[in-house]
């Protein structure tokens, strides 16, 4: 027999041993289907386990790697919407693209991922792989910021959301010592705007389906290059300039992108916006020397394009609610619409040269009716942006 000593020193050496390694945690199965026009992945995977999901160049394709747990699943996948197949690799899944594809939701719940996929442009794609940041991942796949829970308990994405939420930038025009446009009964542009800019990131906040960042909170001067550098210093996902100008007799709410082929009134309205900035103009930071000349052609094309379809938005959800300026949607060369990659707008809410628009917008219910139907149009186009847009505001 072993004497108490004996069995205290066993006792020592015992616990001194390691404790025993976990079961090792792997990724058991995997499928790929059609999902419309795109595709879902479903991963089975224990609870917990970290995973990361990137966008990749020359050839296209995405890559899901999940760190210190070994693939076990099939070792290839078969073809579904944008995706050519799917091949096991070195402890990861390479998805290699038919066509440009991006993120359009995220399901985590109880062991088990779905990853659902969605055509997208060859320039959107360009972006998401020279962002370098993870389309997705398990460390921001949290209910806090993926949506609203789900009856079984998961959380979903809204349409093509991963990270952190899209930024829209809000750009309260003129400040400090330049007032904007004063109206017949002394009403400040630049009091107006920044009343109403705060009523929108209000109304954007409380939709939960984006962030907010403000190039003014208060009255102080912000030349005009300075604005668009803080929307891109953010990677903004869009920039709304708001505006209440004026035009001899013209009244009504009307939205601008860029454009050379301006009209008399956006023409002029332009020069008189671009001059009150004294601080020297647009500083645009020189595109960097890896980036090839027909990327950035590309990117300026998809850019107008994401404008044009904000500016469409406005114009519907305004014109449920206040006066519009005929030809509402107009093209014009302001200095706060050329950002080559983030979609631009400039809203004039009205004209304070006008007594009824400048009466209605010194009303704080008419400025909560326009914020309203901002927010909306607003929602609508970053639920059409999808993931390109959502990953460029970072």
């Amino acid at each position: 027999m072993l004497g108490r000593r004996a069995l205290a020193s066993l006792a020592l050496a015992f616990a001194a041993l390691p404790p025993p390694r976990p079961a090792e945690a792997a990724v058991t199965d995997a499928t790929l289907e059609p999902a419309g026009d795109g595709a879902r992945l479903t991963l089975t995977l224990p609870a917990g386990t970290r995973w990361r999901l990137v966008a990749a160049a020359r050839p296209n394709r995405l890559v899901l790697t999940t760190p210190g747990s070994p693939w076990r699943g099939p070792a290839s996948l078969a073809a579904a919407g944008p995706i050519r197949r799917g091949v096991a690799e070195r402890g990861q899944l390479r998805l290699d693209l038919l066509r440009p594809a991006a993120l359009r939701r995220v399901n985590e719940n109880r062991g088990r991922l779905v990853i659902e996929l969605e055509p997208t442009t060859a320039a959107s794609f360009a972006r998401l792989a020279a962002a370098g940041r993870p389309l997705a991942e398990s460390a921001t796949a949290t209910a806090s910021n993926l949506g609203r829970s789900q009856p079984g308990g998961g959380a979903t994405r809204s349409p093509a959301r991963a990270g952190p939420l899209p930024l829209v930038v809000v750009d309260p025009g003129h400040g400090g010592r330049d007032p904007g446009t004063i109206g017949t009964q002394g009403t400040l542009e630049k009091r107006i705007v920044l009343a109403a800019a705060e009523e929108l990131k209000k109304v954007l906040e409380a939709g939960g389906r984006c962030r907010v960042a403000m190039t003014r909170s208060n009255d102080r001067f912000v030349p005009l290059g300075d604005r668009v550098e803080f929307a891109r210093r953010r990677q903004a996902t869009l920039f709304v300039s708001l505006h209440a100008d004026s035009a001899p007799g013209a009244r009504g709410a009307s939205v601008y992108t860029l454009g050379d082929n301006s009209d008399a009134l956006a023409g002029a309205l332009a020069r008189r916006e671009n001059l009150a900035d004294r601080a020297g103009g647009l500083r645009l930071p020189s595109v960097s020397p890896e980036v090839q000349a027909i990327l950035l052609s590309l990117m300026r094309a998809e850019t107008r394009a994401g404008s044009a379809r904000m500016a469409s938005l406005v114009v519907d959800e305004l014109g449920e609610d206040v006066p519009l300026l005929p030809n509402t949607h107009r093209q014009a060369g302001f200095v706060v619409l050329k950002a080559p990659e983030i979609p631009s707008v400039l809203v004039e809410m009205g004209f304070l040269s006008h007594p009824a628009d400048e009466a209605a917008l010194r009303r704080p219910d008419h400025r909560a009716k326009v914020a309203r139907a901002l927010g909306r149009a607003i929602h609508g186009w970053l639920a059409r942006a999808g993931t390109a847009e959502a990953l460029a505001a970072g």
